[in-house]
C-alpha cells in the first residue's frame, strides 16, 4: 500500500470495516474527507458510502400518493388545501428547538415546508436525519405565511406544514457538490462532470424550459406560414463545404483497392474503411428537397455537427433553426413585400427576411415581453467594416472608425492608393476620455500586437501628431505633415487620444484591427463600470459580403491558398456582379448572402443560392478550382439543378447562440442540456474515448502501427 495516495490508502481500510462500521464511520470528518476526495480525483468510478435509511430495496419500491401540485406552484387562494408535493429536500433551518423549515425544490420551483415536533408525530426527527439534496414526497396543509415573512417568488405567500413524509430515494453523503449552494459552486469541470447535479440548478432548469418554449413558438409561426418540417440525414457524404467534418467509419467496404505487384489475373481484394460524415449543417439536404418539388418551404430543428475548436458562443454539436423556400426573389430592386417600402435591402431573398423577422418579432413578444420594431436595420458589409471594422458590429456604442485618407497631404494620399490601401483613425476625444480613458490604458499589448499606432494628442503635437504615425513614415518620407485639416474634419483637440491602422481598400474577413480595438475598449469600460449598455436588443442584416475570400484561417486548410466561399459554395453572386464573376475580378464580386446580427453576435446566415447548374460548375472548376474528386462529390446537387431547380433561399439561426442571449448567459452550454467542453470533450460520458481494436478491424480501420 506503499505506493498508494494517502486518500487512497483510506478508503482502502474503509472498505475492510462491516457496512454498519462504514456507515457510522462515515460521520467522521477524516473519513468523509478522504472519500469526498476521491470522489473529486477520480470521477463516478469511485462510489461513495450509501446511506443507511436507504439500504432496504423495498423502500424505493412502494406505492406512493399522486402528487397534486408542483413546487412554485401554490399561492394564498390555495391556503387551507391538503397537497401532496414531491422533489428534493435542501438543507434544513432551525426556526426553534421545536420547529424547522426545509425548503422542497422541483424542477418547477421552491416551497417552504415547515415542521412543527408537537405536532409532527417524530416527523421532524426522520425529515432532520435525511440527506440533504434526497427525494421525498410529502402531505401537508398550505398556510398562508405572515405578511413580513412573504417573498416576491413563486410559492414565496405560503408555506406548507407537513403532516405526512416518506423518503423516496436518500441521497449519497456526501455528494460531490451541492446545487443549492449557488455561492460555492465548484470549477465548470467540476460541474460538467456531475452535469446530472449541476442540472438542479434553478437557473439551468429555467434555461431549459425556456429553450423547450421558444421552440414550440418556432414551429408554431413557422407551421403558420406553411413551411413543412422534414427530417433530413445525420449519416451523410464527406464533401468539401468548408468546414472540418466528423466522419463515422461503417462496416460496409469497398473492395475496389487491391494489393500492389500483382498479376491481373490473380488480384486479392483489400478491403477500404468506408465512412459517412456527420453534417456540417443540411444545406445540400435541403437545396435538393426543394429542387424536387415536393416542398415549397421547408424547416427544421436541425442538429449539425463541425469538428472546429470549441469557443463560448459554439461547440462540436449543435442546433440551427434551418429553412429553405421556393422562388425567393433574386436581386431585383423590388419594394419589401410586408411594408411596401424600400430600404438598404439591394439583394434578393426578401421573403427570408420577411419570414424571419416575423419569427423573432413573435420570440421577443412572447418570452421577453418585448414588441421590436416591424423591421431590422440593414447595413452592407463594406459599410460595417468601415464603421465599424466588424461584420457584426455592436451599435449600441459609438466609437465609431474613420477614413481619413482623403484628409491626407499629397503625395501621402496617393501613396496610399497606389497600394490599395487607406489609413484608419480610431479616435476617444476628450469628452469621452471618462469613459474609456482608464480602458486606453489596459491595452497597450493589443496595440503591440495589431500593431496600431498610437498617438496622444497634446499641444505640443496638435498639428503635427501624423508625424509620429509609424505607417505613414513607411509610405512617404515627406514632412512636416501638417494636421490642420485633419483636426477640423474628425474633430480632434488636446487632449484626444488617436489610433491609426492601414488596411485594404476592399475590406475582407471578419475585423480589422481598429474593429477589435473598439471592442476591447468597450470590455475594458464595462468592466470599469464606465459603459452600461442598452439592455434593448439591436437586430441589424449585414449584407452584400465578399463572394469569396482568402482571409478566413478556419477554412484555409481545405483551400491551400486558393479562393474559398465566404459563406458556402452555393451562394449566388449579386446579379449587378455576375460579368465581374465571368471576367475574373474576384475580389470584387458581392454575393447574396444576409447575416443577422443581435447585440454584436451573429445569430444567423443564409443566401439566395446558385440554382443554374452552369454557373455552379463554373464556381466550382474556376474559381475555388475543385480537383475533379472534389467536384464530383457534388454530382448529384449539380444534376438536381438541371433538372428545372427553381430559384431559391434559406437562412439557418444559430439556437443555442440565440437562447443564450434570451438567457442572458455568456456561454451556450448554459443552455444545453448535456454540452461539451472548450476542447469538444465531454466529460460526463467520457468521450471521446478510444476504441477495442477488434472493433475497430470490424471496420476495416486499424491503427498506425498495422496491430
Amino acid at each position: 500500500m506503499h505506493g498508494l495516495t494517502r486518500s487512497a490508502r483510506v478508503l482502502s481500510l474503509l472498505r475492510r470495516l462491516p457496512f454498519r462500521q462504514l456507515s457510522r464511520l462515515q460521520t467522521r470528518s477524516f473519513a468523509h474527507n478522504a472519500i469526498l476526495r476521491l470522489h473529486s480525483e477520480h470521477g463516478p468510478s469511485v462510489k461513495v458510502v450509501p446511506n443507511t435509511l436507504c439500504t432496504n430495496a423495498r423502500e424505493h419500491a412502494a406505492s406512493f400518493p399522486k402528487r397534486t401540485h408542483h413546487c412554485g406552484a401554490l399561492t394564498l387562494q390555495d391556503a387551507g388545501s391538503k397537497v401532496v408535493l414531491a422533489g428534493w429536500l435542501l438543507a434544513e433551518r432551525k426556526a426553534a428547538k421545536t420547529m424547522s423549515f426545509f425548503p422542497l425544490r422541483d424542477s418547477y420551483g421552491s416551497t417552504q415546508l415547515v415542521v412543527n415536533m408537537n405536532h409532527s408525530n417524530g416527523i421532524l426527527a426522520s425529515m432532520s436525519q435525511v440527506p440533504t439534496e434526497s427525494t421525498v414526497l410529502v402531505e401537508g396543509i398550505v398556510h398562508a405565511r405572515p405578511e413580513h415573512q412573504r417573498r416576491p417568488i413563486p410559492s414565496g405567500d405560503i408555506e406548507v406544514e407537513v403532516t405526512k413524509f416518506r423518503l423516496l430515494n436518500a441521497a449519497d453523503s456526501p455528494l460531490p457538490f451541492m446545487s443549492s449552494h449557488a455561492g460555492k459552486l465548484p470549477s465548470e469541470e467540476q460541474r460538467l462532470r456531475y452535469r446530472y447535479l449541476d442540472l438542479r440548478r434553478p437557473e439551468l432548469s429555467s434555461n431549459l424550459r425556456k429553450r423547450s418554449e421558444v421552440a414550440h413558438i418556432v414551429r408554431h409561426v413557422l407551421h403558420e406560414e406553411g413551411f413543412t418540417e422534414v427530417e433530413t440525414p445525420l449519416l451523410f457524404k464527406s464533401t468539401p463545404e468548408g468546414a472540418r467534418e466528423f466522419l463515422v467509419p461503417t462496416r460496409l467496404a469497398s473492395t475496389s483497392s487491391r494489393l500492389p505487384d500483382t498479376e491481373t489475373t490473380d488480384l486479392e481484394s483489400h478491403p477500404e474503411p468506408l465512412f459517412y460524415a456527420l453534417p456540417q449543417s443540411p444545406q445540400q439536404a435541403k437545396q435538393l428537397l426543394i429542387a424536387s418539388g415536393a416542398v415549397d418551404k421547408y424547416y427544421q430543428l436541425a442538429r449539425c455537427f463541425r469538428d472546429e475548436d470549441g469557443r463560448k458562443d459554439r461547440q462540436p454539436e449543435f442546433t440551427q433553426i434551418d429553412l429553405e423556400m421556393a422562388f425567393v426573389s433574386w436581386g431585383e430592386d423590388i419594394p419589401s413585400l410586408t411594408t411596401g417600402t424600400a430600404d438598404n435591402w439591394r439583394i434578393g431573398g426578401g421573403e427570408v427576411r420577411d419570414i424571419i423577422e416575423r419569427l423573432v418579432r413573435a420570440v421577443w413578444s412572447k418570452v421577453e415581453g418585448f414588441e421590436l420594431p416591424e423591421r431590422f436595420k440593414v447595413m452592407t458589409y463594406a459599410e460595417a467594416m468601415s464603421r465599424f471594422g466588424s461584420d457584426k458590429p455592436d451599435t449600441r456604442f459609438g466609437l465609431e472608425i474613420k477614413n481619413v485618407t482623403s484628409h491626407l497631404p499629397e503625395p501621402l494620399r496617393s501613396s496610399l492608393i497606389e497600394h490599395g490601401e487607406i489609413l484608419e483613425a480610431l479616435i476617444v476625444d476628450k469628452a469621452e476620455h471618462h469613459i474609456f480613458g482608464r480602458a486606453a490604458k489596459k491595452i497597450k499589448g493589443m496595440e503591440v500586437e495589431k500593431r496600431l499606432d498610437r498617438i496622444d494628442i497634446k499641444d505640443a503635437n496638435l498639428e503635427s501628431w501624423l508625424e509620429a504615425s509609424k505607417a505613414i513614415h513607411t509610405l512617404s518620407e515627406v514632412t512636416p505633415l501638417s494636421t490642420t485639416e485633419l483636426n477640423a474634419a474628425l474633430g480632434v483637440i488636446s487632449g484626444s487620444t488617436v489610433w491609426l491602422a492601414k488596411r485594404p481598400r476592399i475590406a475582407e474577413g471578419g475585423s480589422t484591427p481598429l474593429g477589435q480595438l473598439r471592442l476591447a475598449l468597450s470590455e475594458e469600460a464595462q468592466c470599469s463600470g464606465q459603459l452600461t449598455l442598452s439592455p434593448k436588443p439591436h437586430f441589424l442584416w449585414i449584407t452584400e459580403f465578399p463572394l469569396f475570400t482568402r482571409a478566413d484561417e478556419d477554412k484555409e486548410f481545405l483551400a491551400h491558398g486558393r479562393w474559398s466561399s465566404s459563406h458556402h459554395p452555393f451562394t449566388a453572386p449579386m446579379r449587378q456582379d455576375i460579368e465581374k464573376l465571368y471576367e475574373g475580378r474576384i475580389s470584387e464580386v458581392r454575393g447574396q448572402h444576409y447575416d443577422l446580427v443581435l447585440n454584436g453576435v451573429e445569430i444567423g446566415g443564409g443566401s439566395v443560392r446558385v440554382h443554374d447548374a452552369s454557373m455552379q460548375e463554373y464556381i466550382f472548376s474556376n474559381v475555388l478550382q475543385l480537383s475533379e474528386s472534389e467536384t464530383a462529390s457534388f454530382s448529384h446537387l449539380i444534376h438536381a439543378l438541371r433538372c428545372g431547380a427553381p430559384p431559391h433561399g434559406g437562412i439557418a439561426l444559430g439556437f443555442d447562440r440565440l437562447m443564450a442571449i434570451l438567457c442572458k448567459t455568456e456561454t451556450i452550454r448554459d443552455v444545453i442540456a448535456f454540452p461539451k467542453t472548450g476542447t469538444g470533450k465531454d466529460l460526463l460520458f467520457q468521450s471521446p474515448a478510444p476504441a477495442d481494436p477488434a472493433v475497430l478491424e470490424q471496420y476495416n480501420v486499424r491503427p498506425r502501427n498495422g496491430r
